[in-house]
């Protein structure tokens, strides 16, 4: 089969596209690059997805919202699915920004969609969020609890999962959405609590937690997410859907950075800045739909994932650390 993956040089994206290229599909990467963080990541992820596919990778640096480029695209390569995992990110951000991410991350959509819908595409899996459900009324969050988003990227991601709903009911496109759950893991993006605390730790600082640091999340490996995305290959039994995509479990942030101490041996002690507004104080997933409808089984622990992600840390700190540093700074 042959694969576009839109945002596919970014953390997710990568990630999907290696595991894809590993499976013998061939795979178009769809990514504008923007410096949102250091591009010299996405830059070596580029560069692991050529190692491992070969000729089988195609990069193309372009816009979701550039309608010509997608038409020449689609046109050429004939996709069997779309993987939409563009958009931008951050939701402290798009406080800041909210018309910026009103027309990437909806505009660039639809854009996508339209490209999508004209070619027969036989399934658009659209990478959602746990943003959308905002504070919540009751937890774990199943995909019937209203949606209250508290940001403006929460919002988009919220509009984006009603246009593929739309698309699926009017123009028979199949698509489902996945709600992420503060996806982790190797290559993740630098500006993330568990980078900065593993590097605080690593440099004999003290973690910076913001705010009484008893918030939950539910944090999700990132080998987990990309299985839920392989298994849409052969399935449609999620066609129309939003699905959860959470470990099923949570830690607090307190939990969360004396583990990062221990698994790096630092002698710090935590400390306390003013809280952050604008995400949920706690997240978590119930997983039983994605169950139900594609297998998904979570089978990475939060302790045992932060302890793979030390153990990488560590082994890339030479050029991976400037980047957290230069992110947090």
């Amino acid at each position: 089969m042959t694969v576009l993956v839109t945002g596919g040089a970014g953390f997710i994206g990568s990630h999907l596209a290696e595991a894809l290229l590993a499976e013998g599909h061939g795979v178009v990467v769809l990514d504008n690059l923007d410096p949102f963080y250091d591009i010299r990541l996405k830059e070596r992820n580029n560069k692991r997805c050529r190692e491992v596919g070969g000729d089988a990778f195609t990069f193309i640096e372009g816009s979701i919202l550039d309608e010509t480029l997608l038409k020449r695209t689609f046109d050429e390569y004939n996709f069997d699915y779309v993987f939409h995992e563009a958009a931008r990110a951050g939701v402290r951000s798009s406080v800041a920004h909210p018309r910026f991410y009103q027309e990437n991350n909806v505009g660039g959509l639809v854009t996508l969609l339209e490209a999508a819908r004209e070619h027969d595409i036989e399934r658009f899996v659209n990478a959602s969020s746990s943003s959308v459900y905002g504070r919540p009324e009751y937890l774990p969050y199943d995909e019937e609890h209203p949606t209250h988003p508290k940001s403006p990227y929460g919002i988009t991601k919220l509009a984006a999962e009603h246009f593929c709903r739309m698309y699926s009911d009017v123009h028979d496109l199949p698509t489902v959405s996945l709600r992420y759950f503060t996806v982790y893991g190797p290559r993740m993006r630098p500006n993330m609590a568990i980078t900065n605390f593993t590097s605080q730790c690593l440099n004999d600082e003290p973690p910076v937690i913001y705010g009484d640091g008893e918030q939950t999340r539910d944090f999700t490996y990132i080998d987990d997410v990309v299985e839920a995305n392989l298994s849409l290959l052969s399935t449609d039994a999620a066609d129309g859907n939003v699905l959860n995509i959470g470990s099923s479990g949570t830690i607090t942030i307190n939990e969360l950075a004396n583990h990062v101490i221990a698994e790096t041996c630092a002698k710090v002690e935590p400390v306390y800045d003013d809280a952050r507004e604008a995400g949920a104080r706690h997240t978590h997933a119930d997983v039983s739909k994605a169950r139900e409808l594609i297998g998904y089984q979570p089978s990475t622990a939060i302790r045992k994932g932060v302890s793979r992600f030390v153990e990488w840390y560590e082994a890339n700190r030479e050029w991976y650390e400037p980047m957290v540093l230069k992110s947090s700074g």
